[in-house]
């Protein structure tokens, strides 16, 4: 049970959650997710079809908390330089000093990271990875709280370098989005037309002592031996018969950290001390299947990661 400073930071993400939920209609899951990785502090990878509010979404949790936020739209051309910064001359000193590049801000979105040549993404993985960046020699260290969200287009093939499995495997999600029913569309579209005629209020600014404050009360949030073991046993199910002929790479031991972080913050969004089977479920496709790679037999035959971790939740009792 919350109490004191902790009650406060809790009502507030609690009014973050709902403003987000306002402005995003239809997004429900998707702002969950947003707020998990602001709770956890893990990268995001958001990937759907043009128009479905992926940087919209961004931009809006970005303009409710009091950090700095930068925006990188990757190109192919794009540098790593461009991204972390360099050094640069000084003529009146007659030295070097570091410029730093976008990527030193509390939140930093990555448009269609996927554009990004393989240097740049590189050197993105080691500020996700480290939280610094290294230049010249010298290694910089990025703010705290630090963390990513990147955005790709699942149609856009021409000109785009797919993610290597390293870089992968350190975002804590990868949330899938789908295209709205026809209800939601048209609220969408009335929500366009409201904020067209200034009808959006803007909230008061999330202070990052109350997200220290929040991750400090996720990380208290109580997983159970028996969830640990769920857990536990969903990843190793990746890696022994009868699923292992399907699969070339497994889920590494990061799978389990990332889902036993996430359904820490998913319990804390639903105002419970205890995580249950229902979070970890909820939670097991988007922690998991983007640290999976089948083989090239079962990807031929159409099947795919988050269809081997459906299986693999169907066959695998919670307690």
């Amino acid at each position: 049970m919350l109490d004191g400073k902790s009650k406060d930071c809790f009502d507030q993400i609690v009014a973050l959650r709902g403003w987000l939920e306002t402005g995003l209609i239809g997004s429900d899951l998707l702002i969950e997710r947003l707020l998990i990785g602001v709770l956890t502090g893990g990268h995001l990878l958001i990937e759907g079809a043009p128009g479905l509010a992926k940087t919209r979404a961004v931009k809006l949790l970005a303009g409710a908390l009091g950090g700095s936020f930068a925006r990188v739209q990757c190109t192919p051309d794009l540098l790593p330089a461009d991204l972390t910064g360099t050094d640069v001359f000084n003529p009146e000193s007659g030295s070097f000093a570091f410029a730093p590049g976008p990527v030193f801000h509390n939140l930093v979105l990555v448009d269609e990271i996927n554009r990004a040549p393989p240097k740049v993404q590189s050197a993105l993985l080691e500020a996700m990875a480290e939280t610094q960046v290294t230049s010249g020699g010298v290694t910089h260290a990025l703010p705290e709280p630090f963390f990513v969200v990147a955005t790709q287009n699942s149609i856009e093939h021409e000109g785009t370098f797919p993610l290597p499995e390293a870089q992968l495997d350190r975002f804590l999600l990868h949330v899938m989005l789908q295209q709205p029913d026809l209800e939601t569309e048209r609220r969408i579209l009335d929500l366009v037309e409201t904020e067209t005629l200034g009808g959006v209020t803007t909230p008061d600014l999330l202070d990052l002592d109350v997200i220290r404050q929040a991750r400090r009360d996720v990380a208290e949030v109580f997983l159970s031996p028996a969830l640990r073991d769920y857990i536990v046993r969903l990843v190793v199910a990746t890696r022994v018969p009868p699923l292992t002929t399907d699969v070339e790479y497994a889920v590494s031991p990061r799978g389990s950290l990332a889902l036993a972080a996430g359904a820490r913050a998913r319990a804390y969004l639903a105002g419970r001390d205890h995580a249950t089977p229902e979070d970890v479920a909820a939670l097991a496709a988007d922690a998991l299947a983007h640290r999976l790679v089948l083989t090239w037999a079962a990807a031929a035959e159409g099947r795919t990661p988050r269809a081997l971790i459906a299986d693999i939740l169907r066959a695998t009792e919670p307690l």
